[in-house]
C-alpha cells in the first residue's frame, strides 16, 4: 500500500472562511492561527517554491482544511498537522513542530527528512 501525506490546515473551507483568513493574514499576521498556511502561502496564492516541491517530490499528497478532514476521516488532531496515511494514519509533523518552523525551506527540509524512510 502506498503512503500519502495529508496536510491539514487550521482553517475551515468555504469562501467566507477564506475571506476571513485572508483579512487576518494581512491585518494581523502575528496572530494568524495556521502556521502551515503561513509557511506555504502568501496573502493570495501558494508560494512558488512550495508548488515546485509538491509537484516534484514524488509523494502523493492531500491538502484539506480541518472541517474537510474531520468529515472525510472522522478523526481530529491539533491543527495544523501533517499526517502519513497508509494502512493507518500517523502524525508526521505535529502542530508544535510546524509552529516552530520559521520559513518554507525549513518546512520542506522537515518533510523531506520525515519521508526519507518512506520512499
Amino acid at each position: 500500500m502506498s503512503t500519502t501525506l495529508i496536510f491539514i490546515y487550521n482553517a475551515d473551507s468555504g469562501p467566507v472562511s477564506g475571506l476571513f483568513d485572508l483579512g487576518h493574514k494581512i491585518l494581523s499576521p502575528s496572530t494568524y492561527q495556521c502556521s502551515l498556511c503561513t509557511l506555504t502561502h502568501g496573502p493570495f496564492t501558494e508560494k512558488e517554491a512550495w508548488k515546485e516541491f509538491r509537484q516534484n517530490v514524488g509523494v502523493p499528497m492531500e491538502f484539506l482544511h480541518r472541517d474537510e478532514f474531520e468529515k472525510k476521516y472522522d478523526l481530529t488532531f491539533e491543527y495544523p498537522v501533517i499526517l502519513k496515511k497508509n494502512s493507518n494514519i500517523e502524525v508526521l509533523l505535529a502542530k508544535k513542530e510546524i509552529d516552530a518552523i520559521t520559513d518554507l525551506d525549513g518546512l520542506i527540509d522537515a518533510v523531506k527528512k520525515r519521508i526519507s524512510g518512506i520512499y
